[in-house]
């Protein structure tokens, strides 16, 4: 089969020949028709955050259609369509007990990511209990972008406790902000975005947002208060994750307001006690998300509730090319690798 290789940090992949893996006894072997490509993979490749043994395969946002099931395996049958969680977990630690699988003391890698091989490549392999059905009215490149960019959203909304009739701030429009945006409009709130430029502002009112505040051109928190009648927003969702953003989202919460961090870089963020303390503010981490909003974020699609946020697609051997147009940063949404089949299934 065709993969793309990283076989050296801040080196271009290669396309290569390898082995199509054999699926062990409670796992299967799933034919790639797509798998999304973004920031995290920008940043293995540059050494920051997860550091993979070498040679390694990318892809966490994985889609695709079982061919082959371990014989431990009665769930799932070859010609089935699947998603794949893309973490390892052990289903029994403390933390998979209550159904937080991504917090999973004993992971055993992350697909793409940390020792099992992703979908940038014409197969790959991955655990039973990690697979999510995906419906025959959803199409690939969606179907694969759920496995990351739509579970992140998902989580984070439900980790800020977004409820009917609350404003909440979105900082960032890709395609996670995406997600993010019409999730909490699907939630019944009021979403204001907070954007870098005008293409994006367009982007932003595509994806359902009420209101579009450019963070170059106004005070991010004043502009808040203004459609707030003075109080702020609710609750904030960071998909940044940069110190600016950061201290303008602290700032924007009115009492009792939520922030929750979804992007992050090697900064520090300042932080002011009082103003914490006196506002009784919340700060909440957010990782990936768990199998149920895998699941959750599956439905919503199928459904038709969420808009699809794909807005580029390369084929697996343009992989490079891909990398380069996402640090150019003129991807409005999120960008997705077809394999051979997948572009057959999609009339490519």
């Amino acid at each position: 089969m065709k993969a793309a290789v990283l076989r050296a940090l801040d080196q271009p992949l290669k396309l290569e020949d390898v082995k199509i893996p054999v699926p062990g006894p409670e796992e299967v072997l799933i034919q790639v028709m797509a798998c999304g490509m973004d920031a995290a993979d920008m940043m293995i490749l540059s050494g920051f955050g997860y550091v993979p043994k070498l040679p390694h395969v990318l892809g966490h946002e994985t889609a695709g259609i079982i061919t082959a099931v371990g014989d431990q395996v009665t769930d799932f049958n070859p010609g089935d369509r699947v998603a794949v969680y893309n973490y390892f977990y052990c289903g029994k630690c403390v933390y998979c007990r209550v159904h937080r699988e991504q917090l999973c003391i004993h992971m055993s890698g992350i697909l793409g990511i940390l020792e099992r091989p992703g979908g940038h490549a014409e197969y790959t392999v991955a655990l039973a209990h990690q697979l999510v059905r995906v419906p025959e009215n959803v199409a690939w490149h969606d179907a694969a972008v759920c496995c990351d960019a739509g579970i992140t959203a998902f989580h984070a909304v439900d980790r800020g406790g977004v409820r009917l009739g609350e404003t909440v701030l979105v900082i960032g429009i890709g395609g996670v902000g995406s997600m993010v945006t019409q999730i909490c409009k699907a939630s019944g709130t009021r979403v204001i975005v907070a954007v870098l430029d005008e293409e994006r502002g367009r982007r932003a009112l595509e994806m359902g947002a009420d209101h579009i505040l450019y963070s170059r051109h106004v005070n991010v928190p004043e502009a808040v208060r203004e459609l707030t009648a003075g109080l702020g927003a609710d609750c904030v969702i960071d998909v940044v994750g940069v110190e600016e953003t950061f201290t303008y989202g602290m700032d924007t919460l009115r009492r009792g307001g939520r922030l929750v961090l979804i992007g992050y870089t090697p900064e520090r963020y300042p932080l002011k006690g009082e103003q914490l303390d006196q506002n009784e503010l919340n700060i909440i981490g957010t990782r990936g998300g768990r199998l149920s909003d895998l699941n959750g974020i599956v439905r919503l699609v199928a459904e038709g509730r969420i808009k699809s946020v794909v807005t580029d697609l390369f084929p697996l051997e343009e992989a490079n090319e891909a990398l380069a147009f996402l640090r150019s940063g003129r991807a409005l949404g999120r960008v997705v690798l077809l394999t051979p089949s997948g572009r057959k299934a999609m009339g490519r």
